[in-house]
């Protein structure tokens, strides 16, 4: 009765959502408040008295936007602004970008039984590639939302939105990255050159879907786990779709637990601005939605195994995986910036254990082989 419940009010939300105008505030959990103080009244809200006090709840901060400050000032001054860029200080993205790429090298490896060179030549080549493209992507975002990073609080301090650079420079240094990219993917066989090239159409809209649709973070889904596809590719020559596309299918729905949570960091600033996301179209029906696309991604990672005929230690680490979701969703307050920050990074920690599953059943299969 409670699931039925949940699902109805998640599907009026999502018609809501979507037929209301995008130019206001058009999220029914949220009051709207006009310019001459009038109300848009709604008996579901989430009541605050002014938008600093908005700011100031999910934020816990008020103030002018600081510069960061992490081991890359360390670095010269004219080389930080390009490091900031690249969020290199801020590992997480390239984790997330990479453990679909390592779930799925460490699973073709163990099908076809190859040797432990085959598998540590490509984690390294595709960590080196996760680091190189998650920062091409970020540089990429920041193009796009320059204006939009100017109005949210989190990202003032940004670049390219600080203006320590201009859009020319992030150009020229985006081709350097582009070129480094490709260095990476040419290492790989024709098939995966021509299946990692056509993920960057993926790339380059991903900013732009956040300004048309609730669903930007689908749209991230299909880019960041490409390496589902790519790494099978990368060590068998070709792509196994029977075992890869429910590894893909379940990584996607992964990308919507963290992602969501990550843009409930920024939800209010969103709202003024106009940009959309998960986070508002959810609401307050966050926390069941998510637990729903927690078990889904675990399901569906978990058929990924039985179709890989998998042993217990893939099992073992894929109940890990699944027992850190269920922490994090326990945990993470919405309306709290720090907690969405830990749960965000919590949620990499599940992809982490997915991958120490699959590698422990490589690693035992290595040695029942050499007995």
């Amino acid at each position: 009765m409670t699931t039925m419940i949940t699902l109805t009010r998640f599907s009026r939300l999502t018609r809501r959502s979507l037929s209301r105008n995008s130019s206001r505030c058009d999220i029914p959990w949220i009051r709207h408040t006009s310019s001459t103080g009038g109300q848009f009244p709604n008996k579901s809200v989430i009541l605050f008295s002014s938008t600093k006090s908005l700011r100031r709840n999910v934020s816990g901060a008020t103030g002018p936007p600081a510069a960061p400050t992490t081991w890359v000032d360390r670095f010269p001054p004219k080389m930080r602004p390009y490091l900031y860029l690249t969020r290199i200080d801020k590992p997480i993205g390239t984790l997330l970008l990479f453990y679909p790429c390592a779930w799925s090298i460490t699973m073709a490896s163990y099908a076809l039984e190859a040797p432990i060179t085959m598998p540590l030549t490509y984690l390294g080549l595709f960590g080196l590639g996760a680091m190189v493209m998650r920062g091409a992507g970020c540089t990429i975002n920041d193009m796009w939302d320059k204006n939009l990073d100017k109005a949210v609080e989190r990202t003032q301090s940004r670049p390219l939105a600080r203006g320590d650079i201009n859009e020319r420079q992030a150009l020229a240094f985006l081709a350097g990255q582009l070129t480094v990219g490709l260095g990476v993917l040419l290492q790989l066989n024709w098939y995966s050159i021509l299946l990692g090239a056509s993920s960057l159409s993926l790339v380059t809209v991903y900013p732009l879907m956040k300004r048309i649709t609730y669903w930007p973070q689908a749209v991230l889904g299909l880019t960041f786990n490409w390496g589902a596809f790519l790494g099978w590719s990368a060590v068998a020559g070709a792509v196994n779709w029977t075992v890869c596309l429910p590894l893909y299918a379940g990584g996607v729905c992964w990308t919507l637990v963290y992602d969501s949570i990550y843009a409930h960091q920024d939800k209010i600033d969103d709202v003024h601005v106009g940009i959309r996301s998960t986070a508002l179209l959810f609401g307050e029906q966050t926390r069941p939605i998510l637990s729903a696309l927690s078990a889904s991604s675990v399901s569906l990672i978990g058929l990924a195994g039985v179709l890989n005929a998998h042993g217990a230690p893939f099992y073992l680490g894929l109940g890990l995986g699944a027992a850190q979701l269920a922490r994090v969703l326990w945990k993470t307050d919405f309306e709290n910036r720090p907690s969405c920050w830990q749960g965000f990074v919590g949620c990499g920690w599940s992809g982490f254990w997915i991958w120490m599953g699959a590698l422990a059943d490589y690693a035992v299969l290595l040695v029942s082989s050499s007995t």
